[in-house]
């Protein structure tokens, strides 16, 4: 058969339960794994897993003999995946450690071989960046156990092949489960992004003391679940749960990170069955639970509007249609009905009545309602009826190679000829938000005392600039909201009075702080279609990191209340004929552009010249024109003393090109 030759890479809970099912569904299979004691625990389980099934008429002894002959337990990665038309990553949930793998597999495993990753929340698009053919690489996730369980979400990344999406989803229905297709690369995906909600109400509940874990699970197991949330938070590891909460708030909202009982119980290695102590005693091989009445401060509402409020979430979102999110809860949570059917008994206003209520009492922006539902739409959603909040893209521009997207929400590359190039990561729009600028703020300091670079090109990873402030982060107040305004604009004059020739590259879209960001480097390359303009009065705020007194410099007070006032784009070329921008990038990479362009300033031009001639136009604009001329004068006196000086004199006289050395 295709794909007939299986490897699984990682030997826990979840990677012997994949490769026992593509054993029994008639692969073969190399489960490797480099602890050897890891390898013997996962031989043991699969031996005593297939001898239930065996005793429960599942399968025969003969099927299941032939299904533990069909696997290879192994610690040598090479000859694992050597043959491997699949590997599916099912190491632990770390970002850093699942690249690392994937490093290793885009390296070793056939080059047709489809790359998957069983990761419950970290983006596909992430762990592919760490491959050279990000185009193989899918989300095939799987639910514990692998064996029970029929659920398996997959996820194409941004740049996913199609034809291999459409493998993952073939062979998941193979191996006797249903696929449910991700339409767009998100953390969590479609379950665990509904769970987290759940997951940090359940935190919070215990943060402010409403009621304990006894007290909610007797309420819950009272409504008919078969475990209540804390034992089954126990079970799966409160560990899981507090590292759940950790990315979620890094990479989707700050919210996230509001609730902290759970981490504190990690950190004290209180981690449920897996540790014999969680929330419940679990010394006998099972939640020793205290008996007490349930509560009266939760309610099962509490949690059909949090998972509602989550679903539109992602149907907005244009993540997954109403039914794939249905089906998805159904079998991922091994649940008779899941949120949109509820969803569909209940009136939008009882739905947001209960969501504003969550929202105040627990002071998260997480459980007030979302736009459809604020609006009086959530039958539209649920329903199918309500079209996916369009996503900003950039057109004809796009990426040449492969690129990390991963780690470091700014980069820095020092490339030849003493071009330094800043990236800022955060793909797909390469937001700014207080990360970024402290990164920006460092790297300023970094690359102003470095005399090797002469010239730093500013630009966002991918086809985006950057999109502006991201205002998806968490401010408490007005106050908070000013200091993260302040932190942009000092950022900002950084940037401008750093001794160093730097040139930003507008492509796709240059919006908000982006543009400002644009706006405090000296020089401005720009794509033919790029989208540059101030929306904020759109959104009811104003330009706040220098934009309205940079523009207004730069471009005159008509030009500037214009862009500001009516929130209109222009194009590349307008802006290039307004001054805007400096050069206009018909065709190509405009990286590549800016790249060559710098490297050719910062052979032609003199270091100090350029840091003197940038105080002058930062300092001397802002002055009285005879104290202009006068620090004018003053740098042209500094000047007269450098070597640098000497040597352009004499390599205009002798018609050959200067090398300036900054001295």
């Amino acid at each position: 058969m295709e794909d007939a030759k299986v490897a699984v890479v990682g030997a826990g809970d979840m990677g012997h339960g994949i490769a026992e099912l593509f054993a029994v569904s008639g692969y073969e299979v190399t489960l490797m794994d480099k602890f050897p004691q890891a390898l013997e625990k996962a031989r043991g389980r699969v031996s005593a897993s297939l001898a239930r099934l065996v005793e429960r008429g599942r399968l025969t002894k003969e099927q299941a003999d032939a299904a533990f002959g069909r696997m290879r337990f192994s610690g040598d990665m090479k000859s694992s995946v050597a043959e491997a038309s699949l590997v599916v990553e099912a190491v632990p949930e770390s970002k850093d450690l699942k690249k690392a793998v994937f490093r290793e597999l885009d390296a070793l495993a056939p080059s047709e071989a489809v790359l998957a990753s069983n990761t419950s929340n970290i983006r596909i698009s992430d762990l592919a960046a760490a491959t050279s053919h990000p185009g193989r690489v899918v989300g095939m996730h799987f639910f514990n156990p692998p064996m029970v369980m029929k659920l398996v979400e997959v996820i194409p990344g941004e740049r996913t092949d199609p034809a291999v999406t459409k493998r993952a989803m073939e062979i998941s229905g193979k191996i006797g489960r249903t696929p449910v297709r991700v339409l767009r690369d998100t953390p969590g995906f479609i379950v665990n992004r509904i769970n987290a909600a759940d997951t940090l109400f359940f935190c919070l509940l215990l943060d402010k003391g409403v009621a304990s874990p006894p007290e909610i699970d007797t309420y819950a197991r009272g409504q008919g679940l078969p475990m209540g949330p804390y034992e089954l938070i126990d079970f799966v590891g409160v560990d899981i749960g507090a590292d759940s909460l950790a990315y979620f708030a890094s990479a989707l909202s700050p919210e996230y990170g509001k609730g902290v009982t759970f981490g504190r119980m990690a950190k004290e290695g209180r981690l449920g069955k897996k540790t014999g102590k969680g929330f419940y005693d679990w010394s006998s091989g099972r939640a020793d639970i205290p008996t007490v009445e349930p509560t009266d401060k939760v309610s099962i509402m509490d949690i059909f509007a949090l998972e509602i409020n989550e679903s539109v979430k992602l149907v907005e979102e244009g993540v997954a249609t109403p039914e794939d999110i249905e089906r998805g809860v159904v079998l991922g949570m091994n649940r008779p009905f899941g949120p949109i059917t509820v969803a569909k008994d209940l009136s939008n206003a009882e739905v947001k009545s209960k969501l504003e209520e969550l929202a105040a009492k627990f002071d998260c922006s997480i459980f007030a309602p979302t736009r459809a539902i604020a609006e009086g739409r959530m039958r539209d959603a649920v329903e199918g009826r309500l079209a996916p909040k369009p996503e900003p893209k950039a057109a004809n521009v796009q990426p040449e190679g492969p690129r990390e997207t991963g780690g470091d929400p700014v980069r820095l590359e020092r490339l030849p000829g003493g071009v330094a190039k800043v990236i800022i990561n955060r793909p797909r729009l390469n937001t700014l938000n207080a990360q970024v600028l402290d990164r920006l703020d460092a790297m300023v300091g970094e690359l102003s005392g470095d005399p090797s670079v002469r010239a730093v090109v500013v630009t966002g990873e991918g086809p985006v600039f950057c999109a502006g402030a991201d205002l998806s982060q968490f401010f408490s107040n007005s106050v908070a909201f000013m200091d993260f305004a302040r932190k942009g604009a000092k950022t900002m004059k950084k940037i401008a009075e750093m001794p160093k020739l730097t040139i930003a590259v507008l492509k796709g879209y240059a919006l908000g702080g982006g543009l400002e960001l644009a706006l405090s480097c000296d020089v401005r390359v720009a794509t033919e279609d790029v989208e540059i303009g101030f929306p904020e009065l759109s959104r009811g705020l104003v330009p706040a990191w220098s934009g309205s007194q940079r523009l207004a410099k730069l471009l005159g007070v008509s030009h500037a209340a214009f862009m500001i006032l009516t929130s209109e784009r222009i194009r590349g070329k307008r802006a290039y004929e307004i001054g805007l921008v400096n050069r206009v990038v018909e065709s190509g990479d405009p990286d590549e552009f800016a790249v060559k362009y710098a490297a050719g300033l910062a052979s032609s031009q003199a270091p100090v010249a350029v840091m003197l001639a940038k105080s002058l136009l930062n300092k001397g604009a802002e002055a009285a024109m005879d104290d202009g001329l006068e620090m004018e004068a003053m740098a042209a006196g500094i000047l007269f003393a450098t070597e640098d000086l000497k040597e352009g004199i004499s390599a205009f006289l002798g018609k050959r090109k200067p090398e300036f050395k900054g001295k």
